[in-house]
């Protein structure tokens, strides 16, 4: 694949998102979705469908064995597959994120990005284990420590959390901290692939109060070995424009959004249908006659429209950066991408939470029981305040742009 250049998608495989995911397919997965968060289950046939339909080759350039789809694509079908099941869309985002930040990464000359795309179109299915429990700095920084092992790969030690997939995957992109391993003896970060094995356990600790059906697993690393083959970047500790952390912060804070946005669209779609048949006893009009009602739904409606269109407009400068033309409408935006993806993603999931919440207000006290979709789509939506980056460190950098550093000369 031209470092520069991006693929044409798959003419024989419309990527629109009716398409690909037809109604009759969502409604198996909705069914699907209240056993699964009911008994705490991965989504073992949800998967298996996807992979039938080459989902998870969707991100792979079609020279590669691939669909050739675009991270502006993805975004729109994650948001589709996430109204009908949350959790099947939370946990395949990890995979997708994964094959487009190394998507982003080989059209920015990265080429041992490469072979994660070459492996997910063989079949690979990658799982994302980057988070450690206190680690804020996220993709900056490790607990987990890497040991060189004199052959150019490292062995991993560290705990790993919120690793979804964690039944089901068989390659993990992870990364730890290599001791006074930089030019000037500074402590390096490297970032690779690790494969399942003897060295990774995955823990059975995933009962949560949302997307259960993700499996997010806590992943435990003892001297779990990175082959020199398998190691993708290096880079210093702290925020650097390394074209696989760029392509890893992008794909994964605009793809989330996606997921919550989508959650929140069907909660927005059930209550209207729910105003369409609830009548008021007392005032013995139709709830969708009701000055109240129309007004929560139209605000979660108004709310979410706004999210939609950033999501739009970010993947699809994202996407631009690899084009072999440019693209005349794209924007670059320099020193403010990083900025732009959290805040993208801060402002979709702190939407979608208020606006499952109207939508529930709109909706009655018979969607406070267990078995209602509004329910199961209410305690899902929250999971999107624990994802990175979360409103205390969006804030803190918007601060620092604006205001430089605490304690800085002004």
């Amino acid at each position: 694949m031209s470092a520069a250049g991006a693929s044409a998608p798959d003419p024989s495989v419309s990527l629109e998102p009716a398409d690909l995911l037809p109604d009759a397919l969502l409604d198996t997965f909705r069914e699907r979705a209240a056993g699964y968060d009911r008994d705490n289950r991965f989504f073992d046939e949800d998967l298996a469908d996807l992979r039938e339909l080459g989902y998870l080759r969707l991100l792979v350039p079609t020279e590669l064995g691939g669909l050739g789809g675009t991270l502006r694509q993805a975004s729109r079908l994650q948001r589709r597959l996430a109204g009908a099941a949350p959790a099947t869309a939370l946990g395949v985002n990890m995979h997708l994120v994964v094959t487009g930040a190394a998507l982003v990464a080989a059209r920015r000359g990265l080429d041992a990005a490469r072979p994660i795309l070459e492996e997910a179109a063989a079949g690979e299915l990658f799982a994302f284990g980057i988070s450690e429990a206190g680690n804020d700095a996220m993709l900056f920084d490790a607990a987990t420590t890497a040991e060189p092992d004199g052959r150019g790969g490292y062995a991993l030690t560290g705990t790993k959390i919120f690793t979804s997939l964690s039944p089901a995957w068989t390659r993990l992109v992870t990364h730890g901290k290599v001791a006074a391993a930089g030019a000037d003896g500074d402590d390096a970060l490297v970032f690779g692939v690790l494969e399942r094995d003897e060295h990774v356990r995955v823990a059975d600790d995933w009962d949560t109060h949302g997307m259960r059906a993700s499996q997010s697993c806590t992943t435990r690393l003892t001297d779990a070995p990175l082959t020199a083959g398998r190691v993708v970047t290096t880079t210093p500790v702290g925020p650097n424009p390394d074209p696989f952390l760029f392509g890893v912060f992008g794909a994964f804070e605009l793809l989330l959004a996606a997921v919550y946005t989508g959650v929140a669209e069907r909660a927005v779609q059930v209550a209207v249908d729910i105003a369409g048949t609830r009548r008021s006893a007392t005032r013995g009009l139709v709830h969708a006659d009701d000055p109240d009602i129309r007004w929560r739904i139209a605000d979660a409606a108004i709310a979410l429209d706004g999210s939609v269109l950033q999501i739009d407009a970010l993947t699809a400068d994202l996407d631009a950066m690899g084009a072999a033309e440019p693209v005349p409408s794209a924007t670059d935006h320099g020193a403010r991408w990083f900025l732009q993806f959290s805040g993208v993603k801060a402002r979709a999931t702190e939407t979608a939470m208020a606006a499952v919440d109207q939508a529930l207000r709109a909706s009655g006290g018979a969607q406070f029981f267990r078995g209602r979709e509004l329910e199961r789509l209410s305690r899902d939506v929250r999971a999107g305040m624990y994802h990175p980056s979360d409103e205390e460190s969006v804030h803190a950098s918007y601060a620092r742009a604006l205001l430089g550093d605490i304690g800085a000369e002004r």
